[in-house]
Formats: structure tokens, sequence, C-alpha cells
């Protein structure tokens, strides 16, 4: 048994058994990993994959349960490499933080900029996706750290930990109709066309939520992943903006006019998340405790050893 098996069963299992992807995450050829994997198996004494020929069509019964054990052993690989590192006393190293782009654009500079202060020679390795896509590089170990929106809360191989709130506001370029209303409500925005978030992005279930449960039609003619994108178009004219409240609050566009909507949209809360059981080297944590003060560093261990 080795490491290059139990990596090709874990990979078979995560690219839909397609053994050419395998491969070249693995860098080595497809009939490498079939090797691999038959290999592991006559060792067990057991079918890990059920197959149809010669291609591989899922997990057996006793491959699930394999399986579950073959990311622990890799897990715990890696928490070595990891703890080796730290007992070594060694302060350098790369952090990989998977987060979208509004926390990357409006939240994260302060606390990078902090961190290296501490953390000279550890490197930072930015990488900006949807929230399902940051958890799946959580879990993976492509990112040590993943920061988004509530949705990481959803996946029980993560301890995610809430770290603070915030709301939307709506955008109108000066002059704009809105901007003369002391309080806006959904019907006043459903009278123009609306700019926001992707779906999945920035808290936009929030606001297709608050439409819907109200009965009221919302045309959301253009969405974009980037809030400076949305204020753009909004700037063009080409209808009203619902951004992330620090996307404006860091970012004052000029000839924009940012309006309150928290009393319009569910407040959203920022949660930060790693893999369950995982094992964080010293500046980890810091970063962590940096971005979130409110945690303390022993709650963080206990909720990463539980279930373990």
């Amino acid at each position: 048994m080795n490491f290059q098996q139990l990596r090709s069963i874990r990979e078979a299992a995560r690219r839909g058994y397609n053994l050419t992807e395998v491969a070249n995450v693995l860098f080595t050829s497809q009939p490498g990993v079939s090797r691999q994997i038959r290999e592991l198996e006559e060792e067990l004494g057991v079918e890990i994959f059920e197959r149809n020929g010669k291609r591989l069509i899922g997990l057996t019964e006793p491959g699930k349960g394999i399986l579950q054990i073959v990311e622990r052993l890799l897990l715990e690989a890696e928490n070595l490499r990891q703890a080796s590192q730290e007992y070594a006393g060694e302060r350098s190293g790369t952090l990989n933080v998977a987060t979208t782009h509004t926390q990357a654009r409006y939240v994260l500079p302060r606390v990078v900029q902090s961190f290296r202060a501490s953390f000279p020679e550890v490197r930072i390795a930015l990488q900006q996706s949807s929230p399902e896509h940051i958890a799946e590089w959580v879990i993976s170990g492509k990112a040590d750290i993943g920061i988004a929106t509530e949705g990481l809360s959803q996946f029980e191989e993560l301890v995610s930990f809430p770290c603070y709130q915030w709301s939307h506001v709506v955008v109108v370029p000066e002059g704009h109709p809105l901007s003369r209303l002391a309080l806006l409500s959904l019907e006043d925005l459903a009278a123009y066309p609306l700019i926001t978030y992707d779906v999945g992005f920035t808290g936009r279930g929030h606001i297709d939520d608050a439409f819907r449960q109200a009965g009221i039609p919302a045309d959301i003619v253009l969405t974009a992943m980037d809030s400076d994108v949305i204020q753009q178009y909004v700037s063009l004219g080409l209808g009203v903006g619902i951004v992330a409240s620090m996307a404006v609050e860091h970012n004052r566009t000029s000839g924009m006019h940012a309006l309150e909507a928290a009393h319009l949209f569910a407040p959203n809360v920022t949660r930060l998340a790693v893999r369950r059981g995982a094992y964080l080297r010293s500046y980890t944590y810091d970063f962590i405790l940096q971005f979130a003060p409110a945690l303390k560093r022993s709650d963080i261990e206990t909720a990463l050893s539980a279930g373990t």
C-alpha cells in the first residue's frame, strides 16, 4: 500500500470515475492509475469500484467505507507534513485562501497587509470563485481557508465560523428619482431594471427571496460577480444596482448615490471555513484571527477536532 494508490482512489471518486482526469491531476498515465487502483484492491482483497467492462462507474458498498478511510489517511499525511514544518520552527510557506471577489476586493486587503507585516516569509495565494467552488477547494485541500457567505455552513466536511454581518445597498446615479425617496420599498425597485450579482454570489439568494416572498416580479436585466462592474453599468444608466454594503463603504464611486436597503433584504453573514480535522499552521490561525477577531484559537481547535 502506498500514497499514490490512495490518491488514485480518492481522485477517481472526486473526478466522477474519469481516469483521464485523474491521471492529469496526479501527473501520471491512465494505465498507471488503473494499475494503482487494481493493485490496492488485490492487496485488500475487495473491489472498491463498480465496473462496466474496464470503465469505473461507481463505488461498491465496501468501497464507500474504504474511501472514507483513504480520505482520513491522506488528510493525516498532510497534517503530519504541516506539523513537522511547524515544530521545526519554519515561518515560511504558502497560505491558500479561497474567497469571493467582494471579500478579496473590499475586506481582505487590510487583513493581508497586516498579516504580511507579521509573516513576511509566507506567500498568500488568493483564489476567487463562487461559494460552492470555494467549499470544494477547501475540502480537496487546494485551499487552506475559505471565505464566503452562509453557503459554507452546508458542507459537513468543513468547519465554518460566522465572522461578521452585512447588508445590501441600492446604488443609483446622482439625481435618480429613487434618491429622493425617504424610504425605499420593493415596489419602488421593481419599477426599474435591476443590476446585481450572479446567482450564488454575494447574498443574491436573499435578494431573490425578498421579491418572491412579496410576490413582486423583479426585472434583473444584467448580472455580474464584481461589485465594481455592477456600479459601472449603473453609472451608464442601464439600471438600478443592488450591491454589498462594503462595496460602497470601501469604494465611493463619483456620481453615484447609495440608498439604505437593509430593511428590504435579509442580512448576510460572512463565514470562514477550514477542513474538518485539518492541522493548521500558527500563521493560519493568525490570519483567521485577524480576519475575525471575535474568534478564539481554542474554539477553532475544538471545532476542528470534533467528530474526527
